[in-house]
């Protein structure tokens, strides 16, 4: 095998690349084929042509979805890790509002957002409120789960040596526990995006805060399918690109000493 083919870099964009070029093609080969008009299925070259043409509108739409996105997994992640440091403080406190926690995992976010719409007068806050809700759970499971396994061993020494409480936690539970939080985040931050859309879509806002979700309803009502689905590829790269970016982000802190970033591939 070639230097270039042994480099992991290029395994990691080559592949993913390569899958993609080959879709793309198929679709393409496969709307010509099939002679499909644009209204009812269209080839990756009318979206790309509806894309260049509105890139604008859509670009200030993703601006209101990512901007609702991340203030709700910021709000997610502050909330969801005090929650967890709460719970595995008090066995009670622990017994008494985990079942609640599981309870706003299990209530479908599309149920519940016209209700805190109506509840909450302004739209934004509403939004951001939805996708909170939504990022909540995978950031207070994960997080409770590695502050919950921690190696007894050291804590007890800890203890002997006589570390406080908040020294424990802060020098060797929260270290500890970090590979468990982002493996939380990187879920939650796709739940915050799919909350702000799903809150989109019932609140129907329109004019300069719109966000992708208006423009897909809007590109339904006027049967522009190639809009409507350059719409949808904007939500689905930005869900990958958040992704990404938590994984980069996970490597950058726990690179350099835990083996979860450090072990190689396979």
């Amino acid at each position: 095998m070639t230097p270039l083919l042994n480099n992991e870099i290029f395994q990691r964009i080559a592949g993913p690349l390569l899958v993609g070029v080959l879709l793309v093609c198929g679709w393409e080969a496969f709307c010509a084929a099939k002679d499909l008009p644009p209204y009812i299925f269209p080839a990756p070259s009318d979206i790309w042509q509806s894309f260049t043409a509105h890139a604008g509108s859509l670009f200030a739409a993703l601006a209101s979805t990512l901007r609702v996105t991340l203030i709700a997994f910021v709000a997610a992640t502050i909330v969801g890790i005090a929650l967890a440091v709460l719970f595995t403080s008090s066995r009670v406190l622990e017994i008494s509002l985990f079942p609640y926690a599981v309870l706003m995992q299990v209530t479908p976010i599309a149920a519940i957002s016209p209700l805190i719409i109506i509840l909450v007068k302004e739209t934004q806050t509403a939004l951001v409120l939805c996708a909170a809700l939504v990022a909540l759970f995978p950031i207070i499971s994960n997080t409770t789960l590695g502050l919950r396994s921690v190696d007894r061993g050291l804590v007890n020494l800890f203890r002997a040596n006589g570390a406080s409480r908040w020294q424990t936690l802060v020098r060797l539970k929260i270290p500890a526990a970090l590979p468990h939080v982002f493996g939380g985040l990187r879920i939650s931050i796709g739940l915050a995006l799919i909350g702000a859309v799903v809150g989109e879509f019932v609140a129907g806002t329109g004019g300069r805060s719109a966000g992708l979700a208006y423009q897909i309803l809007l590109a339904g009502f006027e049967l522009d399918i190639p809009l409507m689905f350059a719409a949808l590829m904007m939500i689905t790269f930005t869900g990958v690109l958040l992704f990404m970016l938590m994984v980069g982000l996970s490597r950058l802190v726990l690179g350099d000493w835990h083996e979860s970033e450090t072990a190689p591939a396979g």
